[in-house]
C-alpha cells in the first residue's frame, strides 16, 4: 500500500503541477466566468475601518476574519482552513459524463490523482433558513448536525467558475487507506472540492444538504450525464449565479444520492428566491420555502416524511421568521443556536453553523455551538 501510495504521488504532483500552475488572483469585471490579468483591488484601511463602522450592531463583536491560504490551517480542533487556485478538472469530470456514485468520483479523482477515494458517513440532521436582511439584502444560514467530526472551509478559486467557499466534513473522505490528512495540503484542497456539504458563490447563490429519514435513495436514470449529491453542490457553486439558473443546471444531469442517503438540496440567492430541491420517485420537485430542515416540503404522500425532531426545529425556525420578518446577521445566529442539537439532548451536535450574507458575499462561521466565537471569510 506504501509504494503504490508513493508512486501515486509522484504521479499526482506532476498532475496538479500542472492543474494549479494556471491559478490566478486576477478577477473578471465582466458576467461571465473567465478571469482577466487585472490583479483585483485590496481595501483601504479607511474603507475597511468605515465597513467595520457599518457593521457594529448587526454582527458578532467578537468576530474574527480569517484569509485561507494554500496552507491548511487549524481554527480550532475540527475546524481547519485552506484555499485552492486554478483548475481542478471539474468541467473535464462533466464532459465525460460526471459519475453516478461515489466510487464512480472516487475513479475520476484517482485518474487525476492516482489515489483511491472513498465516502463514508452516517445520517445527519441540519436546519436552513432564508431571511431577508434588516442591513440590505437577505442572509442564508445553516447547521449541520453530525458527530464529531473534522471540517475544512475551502475557498475556491477556479479560472473558469465563479469564486466560493464551501464546507466539507473530512471524516467522510479517505485516501488509499491512508487519512487524508497525511496528504500535501493542496492534494487535500484538491480532493475535498469534490465533496462539498454546503456554501457560496460570488453571485450569492447558497447551497445546502438536508438529509431526509427515509429508506428509499436517488438513481434517475436517463441518458443524462451523472452527479453526486457533493458533486451537485461543487456545480451549483461554480457554475449557477441564481436559484433559477441552478435548478436548470440540475434538470441536465441523473442525480445519485451519495452514501445510499435521501437528501433535498436547499438553494436560495442574492435576490432572497429560496428553494428544496427534492427527489420523489425520482422525480425532481422544486418547492418554494423559506425554511427546511429533514423532512419531505413536496405535495404528495411523501410530505412529512423524516423525524419528528426536524418538524420541532421547523416549526420553531418559521415561527421566528413570522415573528420577525427581517433579521440581522447575530439574530440568524441566535435563531440556528436555539435549533442547535444542544437544545435536544442528543449525541450528536451541530458541528458548524454559518450565516451566509448573500450581499456582501461573506460567511460567519461558529463551530460545535461555540456562538461567541465567530470566523468570517469572503468569497472574493
Amino acid at each position: 500500500m506504501k509504494k503504490r501510495f508513493n508512486i501515486g504521488l509522484l504521479l499526482a504532483l506532476g498532475i496538479l503541477g500542472l492543474l494549479s500552475g494556471c491559478g490566478r488572483d486576477s478577477r473578471d469585471q465582466t458576467e461571465g466566468n473567465s478571469r482577466s490579468e487585472e490583479g483585483p483591488k485590496s481595501r483601504t484601511a479607511e474603507e475597511t475601518a468605515m465597513e467595520e463602522e457599518n457593521e457594529k450592531g448587526s454582527r458578532d463583536e467578537n468576530a474574527v476574519w480569517i484569509t485561507p491560504t494554500s496552507e491548511i490551517a487549524e481554527l480550532e480542533t475540527g475546524l481547519s482552513m485552506v484555499r485552492y487556485e486554478g483548475e481542478y478538472g471539474f468541467d473535464t469530470f462533466l464532459e465525460q459524463g460526471g459519475a453516478a456514485s461515489d466510487a464512480d468520483v472516487a475513479a475520476y479523482i484517482t485518474s487525476l490523482l492516482a489515489q483511491e477515494i472513498q465516502m463514508e458517513g452516517a445520517p445527519f440532521g441540519c436546519s436552513t433558513l432564508s431571511v431577508e436582511n434588516q442591513d440590505g439584502g437577505y442572509l442564508f444560514g445553516r447547521n449541520f448536525d453530525w458527530n464529531a467530526c473534522n471540517g475544512l472551509i475551502v475557498s475556491a478559486r477556479p479560472e473558469k467558475g465563479y469564486f466560493s467557499v464551501s464546507t466539507v466534513n473530512m471524516d467522510f473522505i479517505r485516501a488509499g487507506g491512508l487519512d487524508i490528512s497525511q496528504l500535501p495540503d493542496y492534494m487535500q484542497a484538491f480532493v475535498s472540492l469534490y465533496a462539498p456539504l454546503d456554501g457560496m458563490n460570488e453571485k450569492g447563490l447558497a447551497v445546502s444538504v438536508n438529509m431526509i429519514q427515509d429508506s428509499v435513495s436517488i438513481h434517475q436514470d436517463t441518458a443524462k450525464p451523472d452527479l453526486t449529491t457533493t458533486t451537485a453542490v461543487r456545480l451549483l457553486l461554480d457554475k449557477a449565479a441564481d436559484v433559477e439558473e441552478a435548478l436548470e443546471l440540475l434538470q441536465q444531469y441523473d442525480f445519485h444520492s451519495s452514501m445510499g442517503m435521501m437528501v433535498h438540496l436547499v438553494l436560495a440567492d442574492a435576490d432572497g428566491r429560496s428553494v428544496a430541491v427534492e427527489y420523489v420517485d425520482n422525480d425532481m420537485i422544486v418547492t418554494e420555502t423559506s425554511v427546511v430542515t429533514n423532512f419531505y416540503l413536496a405535495d404528495g404522500e411523501k410530505q412529512g416524511i423524516g423525524t419528528a425532531q426536524s418538524h420541532t426545529r421547523y416549526e420553531i425556525l418559521t415561527q421566528t421568521l413570522e415573528e420577525r420578518g427581517a433579521m440581522t446577521e447575530t439574530e440568524v445566529r441566535d435563531v440556528l443556536d436555539s435549533v442547535s442539537k444542544d437544545n435536544f439532548g442528543e449525541f450528536e451536535s451541530t458541528e458548524w453553523s454559518i450565516v451566509m450574507n448573500q450581499e456582501t458575499k461573506e460567511l460567519i462561521y461558529y463551530h460545535r455551538e461555540d456562538y461567541k466565537t465567530a470566523y468570517v471569510i469572503s468569497v472574493e
